[in-house]
């Protein structure tokens, strides 16, 4: 098989749903790389900053950038950690009161791009891209 069918497709699909995760978001004056991070805080409660951009595997300047604009539109707040170094991200109020309505747009967004995919199908998807890059290091 040609693999670079493979990958430019997968790479195209990631691509639209990013655009179309945005468009959205737009809404609630987010991205989906900040969706991301909020959503990450949402179900591991706070984390270090260093956390975040290892769990996420995005780059520590990315992820300080996305950071910065969540705390200045208050979606999060940045606590000293064990040293002056360390920053301990959590959520704000805010983001606690706002997150269930990102949630069922979310859902409605997952379920229009899933919906010619049958349960078994989304089954087989998951696991295969779980599968996937697991061999790669």
């Amino acid at each position: 098989m040609n693999t670079s069918i493979l990958f430019h497709e997968l790479h195209q699909k990631v691509r639209l749903l990013n655009k179309e995760l945005n468009e959205r978001l737009k809404d609630f004056d987010l991205f989906s790389s900040q969706w991301t991070i909020l959503y990450t805080l949402k179900n591991h409660g706070s984390m270090s900053q260093t956390e975040i951009w290892r769990y996420l595997n995005v780059e520590a300047p990315t992820v300080t950038r996305t950071l910065s604009r969540l705390e200045d539109t208050g979606w999060i707040m940045r606590d000293e950690g064990k040293d002056k170094r360390e920053k301990i991200v959590r959520l704000t109020k805010k983001a606690e009161e706002q997150l269930s309505k990102i949630e069922k747009e979310i859902s409605r967004f997952e379920e229009d791009m899933l919906k010619e995919l049958s349960e078994n199908d989304q089954k087989t998807l998951l696991l295969l891209l779980r599968k996937l890059g697991t061999g790669y290091k």
